[in-house]
């Protein structure tokens, strides 16, 4: 069932309630005893001065059955509203007149009345107040589960933007390389030099950056050899702005080539064997988390540089 239809449905439900209580009301305001509640009270003409100031809220039968009547939405809203101004003609007699009044004994009657006849219709009454009830339950779960829905479309819409921007950045990063120059040597031994600097964390990532454009690399071996003479420049060009942000955000001094070090390498024409450590442990920047590698180089013969990666796992001491 729509929410239209069950709207549609309560608010049948409802007028029928009402017309049956229209009944009663009309059967009341006939009652011999009514006369004194049919039109407002007279407080000038019987001079009761001090009538609004005991009665807070006058009411009577004309106003009820205006009310019952009006078009402009100005009307009761459902059977209790009118219950309750019917209660309160007969409430208000009761209060302003003595008990032994005559008023007071015809509205008490009248109220008796009225009272027994709601008791026949409550259950129906009830009985529709709790399921209007719980389709207004419903309608707010379904709202809020729709906004969740929406925020949740929302932030996945956002999700894709943002990555279809990262996508974008690296492109034009990617195309940026390709127009630019090809890499010196001597960059690509300070290159080298400057991966040693980098930390267990960053100098996995430059190898996974040597491994998007160099399938057959193994960037996650024990012991690896990069051989800087072989790579793409778009390859050599993303290591070196790579080293350069990771140093900077190190702290580590970056003048010159923006990638300078200050480990003991021995390069002789580009050609090195590196080897990752972590035995300066007693450095600052080796008690930060992951650590600084050391660099303990030796010359050697092949073109190649070697970064063994034991000092990586974690299972070494």
């Amino acid at each position: 069932m729509t929410v239209e239809k069950q709207q549609q449905d309560s608010e049948k439900i409802t007028q029928d309630l009402m017309r049956q209580f229209a009944v009663i009301f009309r059967q009341i305001t006939k009652h011999k005893l009514a006369g004194p509640f049919q039109e407002p009270v007279d407080v000038e003409g019987l001079c009761l001065h001090d009538y609004y100031e005991v009665i807070e809220k006058p009411m009577d039968f004309s106003t009820i059955k205006n009310r019952m009547e009006a078009k402009d939405g100005t009307g009761y809203k459902n059977v209790r509203e009118i219950y309750a101004d019917v209660r309160l003609v007969f409430k208000n007699a009761m209060k302003y007149n003595d008990e032994r009044d005559d008023v007071h004994v015809m509205a008490r009657t009248l109220l008796e009345k009225i009272e027994e006849k709601w008791l026949q219709l409550l259950p129906k009454v009830a009985e529709e107040e709790k399921r209007r009830e719980k389709e207004q339950t419903a309608t707010q779960v379904a709202t809020k589960l729709a906004e969740e829905a929406s925020h949740a479309n929302m932030a996945r819409d956002l999700s894709n933007e943002l990555h279809e921007v990262d996508m974008q950045l690296e492109r034009i990063r990617e195309m940026v390389v390709l127009n630019s120059r090809k890499i010196s040597t001597e960059e690509k031994k300070k290159l080298g030099t400057a991966l040693t600097q980098l930390s267990h964390q960053d100098l996995i990532r430059a190898l996974e950056i040597v491994a998007e454009h160099n399938p057959s690399f193994q960037a996650t071996a024990q012991e690896v050899n990069l051989d800087m003479d072989t790579q793409s420049d778009v390859t050599l060009w993303r290591l070196k702005v790579f080293v350069q942000d990771a140093l900077k955000v190190s702290g580590r001094n970056s003048e010159g080539t923006g990638m300078g070090c200050n480990s003991n390498i021995n390069n002789d024409d580009n050609k090195a064997k590196i080897n990752i450590n972590n035995k300066n442990r007693n450095s600052p920047a080796s008690k930060r988390k992951g650590g600084r590698s050391d660099a303990v180089t030796r010359a050697s013969t092949k073109r190649t540089k070697k970064i063994s990666l034991n000092s990586l796992n974690p299972l070494n001491p």
